[in-house]
């Protein structure tokens, strides 16, 4: 596996990273490519959320806490300086070989250093029941890509506070609340960041492919998408019919729907499930214009939803589409 490298260019913003991946994904000729970055305080949201649902604005404003969007599923996560990003792009394309194929690398990497990491719930890796690093995945032409965190240490305030309520006592209890939950790797380990990384890379990595001005130029091209406010803050119109419900092991849904004379008009899915197909053409585009019945739905939705948002079951999405519980917004 070759490692990406950069000339030195200082620390660039999230979304840089992101169209690095891209870059590399679609211009770099390997099987598998791997590298590694760090950025100020930012928060990064997953494809299908709405950040009105996961991100604190005003906490994050207050505090110069950075705001991006990625085109992967999953959650809301906090990075800054103290932990650090990696991502792993190859040509392979089976969804759970892919993720696990990573994960234990990053967990081969941990137990070298002499901590006891294992692979854990959706996508996790874990330090007995607390979590050290999460991780999301998506397709380009050819490629698979898989990134995600693996925490050292953080700004636990930030942490929490930018994407919960910043109320005092909230806060508080959050920070509380998460810090039983996580793992940071300071707390196992007598060595530093930097020395992890340098441990993660001679693992993993037998060469280097360093990126030139040229390299540079068109990622930042790439970067422009992400920074664009239609990308970050999405195009979200109002729907009449809206439902949430967590799927245990897929993850949390909201569906929202637009009906017109019992027709299903319009429909979107927001959440922190994993995308590993064609959302939008495979799945949400064949259920315009049909009746919301199990019939009508069943004669329009894939056979395999797994191969389109991971672990997803036809008959759970059905349940969902038809249920005669859906709520209606502002009492509409």
């Amino acid at each position: 596996m070759k490692y990406i490298a950069l000339p030195d260019l200082g620390t660039q913003r999230l979304s840089f990273y992101l169209a690095m991946e891209e870059y590399v994904a679609r211009n770099v000729d390997e099987d598998d490519c791997f590298f590694m970055w760090q950025v100020e305080p930012s928060v990064i949201f997953g494809r299908n959320q709405l950040i009105e649902n996961e991100v604190n604005l005003d906490y994050c404003r207050a505090h110069h806490v950075m705001t991006y969007r990625r085109k992967s599923g999953g959650g809301c996560v906090y990075a800054d300086m103290s932990n650090v990003m990696c991502s792993y792009i190859t040509k392979a394309d089976n969804v759970a070989l892919t993720y696990n194929r990573y994960i234990n690398m990053v967990v081969l990497v941990l137990r070298k250093l002499g901590v006891e990491a294992r692979a854990g719930g959706r996508n996790d890796i874990m330090i007995g029941d607390r979590k050290v690093s999460g991780n999301a995945f998506y397709h380009l032409p050819g490629r698979s890509i898989v990134h995600g965190t693996l925490l050292y240490d953080t700004n636990m305030q930030n942490m929490v506070g930018a994407i919960t309520p910043t109320n005092e006592k909230l806060l508080s209890k959050g920070v509380e609340s998460v810090r039983q939950r996580i793992a940071l790797l300071k707390d196992y380990l007598s060595v530093s960041l930097d020395e992890v990384k340098n441990t993660m890379r001679s693992t993993l990595c037998d060469g280097e492919i360093m990126l030139n001005e040229h390299d540079i130029e068109a990622i930042r091209e790439i970067e422009r998408e992400y920074l664009s406010p239609s990308f970050i803050y999405g195009n979200n119109p109002k729907y009449t019919i809206v439902k949430k419900r967590r799927i245990e092991g897929v993850g949390e849904f909201e569906l929202r729907m637009e009906m017109k004379n019992r027709l299903i008009s319009d429909v979107n899915l927001v959440g922190d499930f994993f995308i590993v197909g064609d959302l939008d053409g495979a799945l949400l585009k064949p259920m315009k214009g049909v009746e919301r019945s199990e019939e009508a739905l069943a004669s329009v939705i894939p056979e395999h939803t797994e191969e389109i948002i991971l672990h997803l079951k036809r008959e759970d999405l059905i349940s969902m589409m038809t249920d005669s519980n859906l709520s209606t917004p502002d009492g509409l």
